[in-house]
């Protein structure tokens, strides 16, 4: 089943995310790679594809998953989650419509 895996940003976490950014996008390459990837992406700060010191307010993956608890711990298991990007994260299953 697919799983919307939608985080907050913590305040100032720009650094953080830049530096933990090629761990977590390995990570979802390997989803990507594996057939499991639907979207990815970060929420830009600002009004703008290219936010710069402005930063990302949080991302929103969608990725197929056996449950919503395997789900929930690879988000646990991000790098963005471990080293204090995300200040919050919510995993709901996610039912494909369109298109």
């Amino acid at each position: 089943m697919w799983y919307a895996i939608m985080a907050e940003d913590a305040p100032d976490s720009l650094e953080k995310r830049l530096q933990a950014r090629p761990e977590h996008l390995s990570r979802l390459t390997s989803l990507q790679n594996a057939g499991r990837l639907l979207l990815a992406g970060p929420f830009p700060a600002i009004d703008s594809n290219d936010p710069g010191t402005n930063g990302y307010s949080g991302s929103l993956i969608v990725a197929e998953f056996n449950t919503l608890d395997e789900a929930r711990a690879w988000a646990d298991n991000d790098p963005f989650t471990i080293n204090g990007v995300y200040r919050q994260v919510t995993v709901k299953p996610f039912r494909k419509t369109l298109p």
